[in-house]
């Protein structure tokens, strides 16, 4: 959520940020919540005055029962139920303009960084830069991932499809094994970079999902339960950062390093096509999150940090990939920056987006009241930062494509001690 002091001191240059998410009529929204705000300001200092001086009056009141002035007592008795009244009008004012003015700031995404660059679609993202070559597979072994699925019997489509539906596969064998493997080297490596390994909830409260953003904004991609008034986690962004949801945090204690593996799970409503095939795009899938809370004077150098992280594992799976900045109009609602890192996909031919990470500079961190105290005493925002370290069924999906030879399907060497073999065959 946008913090209303900035947007009264830079308003020109709020405007401009929302310009590169394409937000039509965004100086008209802007003046419109700024001026609710200060009819906030008003009807909260009429409110104060009526309070003030019914407190007065009452001290006065006790002062003249104490001297015998009976009748002149009761006249100011009347005069602080009326103000009373009139203050009790005040407040319900008040809510009612609290609450517009949070409905109006919850509709607005974050402003970008400067560095992002403008556009509407994922075609008008910057490319940073490329590792690695990309693989020559023979031709006879140029299988996609779901063909390699049934001559390995690695996972598998259709159960999943007869115990639950569509996106959920079943992990077998070898599968399963290499899932785990995965899992567990990409949280030994998030362990050795100094991140707290934490195991949260699946589910969460409609406050976790409000304060990072997934509400009200990705309300329909969320499976919620008809009963209990909890939401099945998209990501462990939402429990692992609302750890410090209400919390104000000592200066020297930042940055905050986190780290989780949990299953995720998306409604991904509205995907469809060949983009989604095999595990492409899956409504159940598990992924290692990093999430870091940081001095906002370190967060932009920490977003780089934890980039480099993330191409260390990639590195590691050896994978070709690229790094992308995204443009304003493909960035997530909650993001002032994110950089996504593609895996290239041999069989497929094609660019397979295994992670992002963004910072979100204070928009999490208002929405959550995650502030810090420096020495002085002084309170600030946060500000919040995760990347996804990684995300595997895309990753599965490369790895068994790039690494297929006519003998079977090599495991690379970083990873075979924690996957416990060499070879699927």
């Amino acid at each position: 959520m946008l913090d209303l002091n900035y947007l009264r001191e830079n308003l020109d240059a709020a405007v401009a940020g929302l310009s590169k998410r394409n937000i039509p009529n965004a100086k008209e929204l802007l003046q419109e919540v700024i001026a609710i705000d200060d009819k906030r300001k008003s009807t909260q200092f009429q409110l104060d005055e009526h309070l003030a001086k019914s407190n007065k009056l009452s001290k006065e009141i006790g002062d003249l029962f104490k001297s015998g002035q009976k009748e002149q007592a009761e006249v100011l008795r009347q005069e602080t139920a009326d103000l009373k009244e009139s203050a009790k009008v005040l407040q319900e004012q008040q809510a009612e303009v609290l609450q517009e003015l949070e409905d109006k700031l919850l509709q607005i995404p974050n402003i970008p960084h400067s560095s992002v660059p403008a556009g509407k679609t994922p075609e008008e993202n910057e490319v940073v830069r490329k590792w690695g070559d990309f693989p020559t597979l023979a031709a006879d072994n140029e299988l996609a991932h779901w063909e390699l699925a049934k001559k390995y019997r690695i996972f598998d489509l259709e159960l999943g499809v007869k115990l639950t539906g569509g996106g959920f596969p079943v992990y077998i064998g070898k599968g399963a094994q290499l899932q785990r493997g995965l899992i567990n080297f990409f949280l030994h490596k998030a362990s050795e970079a100094g991140f707290l390994e934490v195991i949260p909830p699946l589910l969460v409260n409609e406050a976790s999902a409000r304060g990072t953003g997934q509400l009200p904004d990705k309300e329909g991609q969320m499976y919620e339960m008809k009963i209990d008034p909890y939401f099945l986690i998209p990501t462990a962004e939402v429990p692992i950062t609302n750890i410090y949801r209400d919390e104000v945090v000592e200066e020297a204690s930042l940055p905050i390093k986190m780290a989780g593996y949990t299953p995720c799970f998306r409604r991904e409503a509205g995907s469809y096509g060949a983009h989604v095939r095999g595990l492409n795009r899956l409504h159940q899938f598990d992924k290692v999150e990093i999430v870091q809370i940081a001095h906002p004077d370190k967060s932009y150098e920490i977003l780089e940090e934890m980039v480099a992280h993330v191409e260390s594992l990639v590195q590691a799976l050896e994978l070709p990939y690229r790094v992308l900045r995204l443009c304003g109009g493909d960035m997530g609602f909650t993001s002032a920056l994110t950089y996504d890192i593609e895996v290239y996909s041999a069989a497929q031919k094609r660019w397979l987006e295994v992670s992002s990470i963004s910072n979100f500079e204070t928009f999490q961190a208002n929405r959550l009241k995650l502030r810090y105290k420096d020495n002085e005493g002084k309170r600030a925002l946060a500000h919040t930062l995760n990347g996804s370290a990684l995300a595997l069924p895309r990753i599965v999906a490369a790895m068994l494509e790039n690494h297929q030879e006519a003998d079977g399907i090599r495991i690379p060497k970083a990873v075979q001690a924690f996957v416990g073999f060499d070879k699927l065959v």
